[in-house]
């Protein structure tokens, strides 16, 4: 008598990808930007996407530099997938944002084309409505390895990366010129900037970085900003070279009452507690606050903290020096936060800009007769910068300009306005290399009391 036959068995499961759950983060984070308008930063934060929270550091790495280069080429993602597409079918799930994934990969990073297509289509078998048009899907991104160069023909204008009403404004603000090169710097990825307690030059030539005029110390980061040499010992912090002059032109603060309003994360407030001063740092945000006293933990600094609104806020006394680095829409930033050109609308220049007008009004009322006042956002907007300190000039005949010398700011006379006010942008500072190059944009303006 025979054996009864084994039952019969299915094809064998085939097994995930390397990189599968890397991507398919990364694709929960381009989606949750672009669709749901939610803040790059704050999904990289622990328990906010489930996908990319179960990945080792490595897969994050990875998930965050994809997602990150598909937002930063996003305008151009899309032009190439329009060539290849003859028409954009609707009720497809994440097609187009798996395909946009997968697209960064082939015509921008250094990974196998074939992983990254292969992922794509594997991501589209989990999706109900996009399942149907995997055959597109495969012979979209197929071809879009096979013919990159010539699909990226013509599709080099960086203003393709930059909304139309972002462009329009950069044009009449600084030039057709300029405005091509702040895209363009856009596209590259960030320089990691710090701000150390002392020895600049050591420092740098520890971590393999250079020293900038201004002091900062550059480096191309590898790796978790933990595990460099000195960050556990406090000796020193990541803060862009632009962002670290506000607190400098202060003058000199040893000893000093200086409020430091949305001080949050804390550069400011530690390089203003490193000169000597004593700081007052406020912040809305409690959270954000906690994270700032980590720090000066880390880096054994000392400032007294206080959650409060600053349009509210009344402290005891006047400070000898105030510094308000202002909500607002952080367009000189987007090199290190690719979502912003996304996720905001010219509606926000004109309430942040009232937000601003604001503070400025209490930040005034809380600086001593003589007192010295550094107003700055990070925003490329006139109406945040330029335009705030014209009207608060009217308004204000005991205000006025404290010019910005060039010695202040290490020799950077391209960044000085004839006003004495200072406008970086992110074609300033140039460096050996692109990658190397460039600065966030900053306007920075210094007052007075009198």
């Amino acid at each position: 008598m025979r054996p009864p036959r084994p039952p019969a068995r299915g094809p064998k499961a085939r097994e995930p990808a390397a990189g599968t759950a890397a991507r398919a983060a990364a694709t929960a984070l381009l989606a949750a930007v672009l669709d749901n308008g939610r803040s790059f930063d704050a999904l990289l934060e622990p328990g906010a996407l489930p996908s990319f929270d179960a990945l080792d550091g490595r897969d994050r790495r990875l998930a965050h530099a994809i997602a990150a280069t598909a937002l930063r080429r996003h305008g151009t993602i899309g032009k190439a997938l329009d060539r290849l597409i003859e028409r954009r079918p609707r009720r497809a799930g994440r097609l187009f944002r798996v395909m946009e994934i997968a697209a960064a990969q082939i015509l921008f990073m250094d990974v196998p084309d074939h992983a990254a297509v292969s992922v794509a289509l594997d991501q589209l078998a989990d999706d109900r409505d996009a399942v149907h048009f995997k055959p597109l899907a495969n012979a979209v991104l197929r071809r879009l390895a096979r013919e990159r160069d010539t699909t990226l023909a013509g599709l080099d204008d960086p203003g393709l990366d930059t909304p139309d009403w972002l462009w329009r404004r950069w044009v009449a603000a600084y030039g057709e010129e300029t405005a091509r090169a702040i895209a363009a710097a856009h596209r590259l990825e960030p320089t990691l900037d710090i701000s150390v307690k002392s020895d600049a030059a050591g420092w740098a030539e520890k971590l393999g970085g250079s020293v900038l005029p201004t002091g900062s110390v550059r480096l191309i980061p590898s790796g978790p900003v933990e595990d460099l040499v000195g960050y556990n010992d406090g000796e020193w912090w990541v803060q862009d070279a632009a962002a670290a002059l506000p607190a400098r032109l202060l003058g000199n603060v040893a000893g000093r009452r200086v409020a430091d309003l949305c001080a949050a994360p804390g550069g400011k407030t530690a390089a203003l507690a490193q000169a000597g001063a004593r700081v007052t740092a406020v912040d809305v945000a409690s959270q954000r606050l906690a994270r700032l006293a980590a720090n000066l933990q880390r880096l054994r600094l000392t400032a007294e903290l206080v959650t409060a609104d600053v349009l509210s806020w009344s402290p005891g006394e006047a400070f000898d020096a105030v510094l308000l680095d202002a909500p607002c829409t952080a367009t000189g930033t987007i090199r290190r936060h690719p979502d912003i050109p996304w996720l905001k609308r010219p509606e926000d220049v004109a309430a942040l800009a009232d937000l601003q007008r604001r503070m400025l009004k209490r930040a005034v009322a809380m600086l001593k007769p003589g007192g010295r006042l550094v107003f700055c956002t990070c925003s490329l907007e006139r109406e945040e910068g330029e335009d705030q300190i014209a009207a608060l000039l009217a308004d204000h005949p005991r205000l006025r300009l404290s010019p910005v010398a060039a010695e202040e700011i290490g020799g950077l006379t391209e960044v000085l306005a004839p006003s004495g006010t200072v406008r970086t942008l992110p074609n300033h500072l140039a460096g050996p290399s692109p990658r190397l190059s460039g600065l966030d944009g900053f306007f920075i303006a210094r007052l007075e009391k009198s």
